[in-house]
């Protein structure tokens, strides 16, 4: 036998043995293999389970108290703030950015449109556009510092977040203005908390927008060249300029239109306390994040769905009203939200761990 036959022998033998290999490791990872494929290709598909049991078993538990149109509508009016926060908070976070400055920018967004309105007389309308253009081109000084500058996004949006609380006091004087006020000289701004009844279920403006908001969003995301270059920058950002994509300017499309979400935010908060106060929205960050988080939007950036983010929001509202109905401590909400807080990161981890 020649040598050129043995060694090809030998090289049908090995690739025999690999092909062996390879099919016992793909038969014991199969079911593993097709649970991470599913929820790689929809990442929004675990907070929807977990969103659909709560449900479910606060349902049962609670029974026609919690399965009321009242409670339902009750949820969304309650979260539609945090889920347009959240919104603005899952553009930043799928560039593998993070923004602690919503919070801060959709306060001082309100505070604009209620102190040019009442300080300034400046008609309503005109001052509401101010308010959204502040919120705007805070978010633009944002992303220029991060696109362009090269600092990190947590630093960046955290001396941001001090820098417009700060100047929210101090242009304020910390006044709130009352909504019996507005209520007589300025009704528009509390335009999104206009309610209005369909089948015994009351909806607001607010709650619409937010809802709208998430369906534009996820199909621009989906659907269009921005939305794929926002994930190709949170995947990677540099094959994603070797490939032809603008990071600075989709950084900087991102973060602007994450402070004009922010300031229709500020708008929402208008008409859900019905006044405008510097001192409210203090936790919006923490909360924008937890719904991200929550929702299954990978901090790592570059995967996740949008849709994702609101089911975080309703999630931590499912379970907020629910175990207020039971009467339990307002404790137990924060314990619970923290341990899915944990376990959707450990997910998050586990199908970036298999996909790899």
């Amino acid at each position: 036998m020649s040598d050129t036959t043995k060694s090809g022998q030998d090289f049908e033998a090995a690739a025999s043995r690999n092909e062996t290999v390879a099919q016992f490791e793909d038969t014991r990872r199969g079911f593993v293999g097709q649970v991470q494929h599913i929820l790689h290709n929809n990442p929004s598909m675990v907070p929807l389970t977990v969103l659909v049991a709560a449900i479910l078993i606060f349902g049962l538990l609670l029974g026609s108290k919690f399965f009321s149109p009242f409670a339902m509508t009750l949820i969304l009016q309650q979260v539609q703030i945090v889920g347009i926060v959240a919104a603005a908070q899952s553009l930043v976070i799928l560039t593998a950015g993070i923004d602690l400055s919503v919070g801060a920018i959709m306060v001082f967004s309100s505070v604009i449109m209620g102190q040019f309105t009442f300080r300034y007389g400046i008609p309503t309308p005109v001052a509401v556009v101010c308010g959204l253009a502040m919120g705007t081109a805070i978010g633009a000084l944002n992303g220029w510092l991060v696109s362009k500058v090269k600092l990190p996004p947590f630093i960046v949006t955290l001396g941001m977040w001090q820098i417009v609380l700060a100047t929210n006091f101090l242009y304020s004087a910390n006044e709130t203005i009352r909504s019996q006020d507005i209520e007589t000289e300025a009704s528009f701004l509390q335009f999104f908390g206009s309610k209005f009844s369909i089948g015994g279920a009351t909806f607001t403006v607010g709650v619409v927008f937010m809802l709208l908001l998430i369906i534009v969003l996820a199909y621009a995301l989906k659907h269009t060249a921005w939305g794929r270059h926002v994930y190709a920058v949170g995947d990677d950002p540099e094959a994603a300029e070797l490939s032809g994509v603008n990071v600075h300017k989709t950084l900087m499309s991102v973060y602007m239109l994450s402070g004009l979400i922010c300031a229709f935010a500020g708008w929402a908060l208008i008409g859900r306390i019905g006044s405008v106060s510097p001192t409210s929205g203090q936790l919006a960050n923490i909360e924008s994040i937890t719904a991200v988080v929550i929702g299954g939007i990978s901090l790592f950036g570059g995967r996740g769905s949008i849709l994702g983010s609101l089911f975080g929001a309703l999630i931590v509202g499912v379970f907020t009203l629910g175990l207020r109905l039971m009467g339990a401590d307002a404790q137990w909400t924060f314990l619970l939200i923290g341990l899915l807080i944990i376990a959707a990161v450990a997910v998050d981890q586990w199908i970036r761990k298999v996909s790899g």
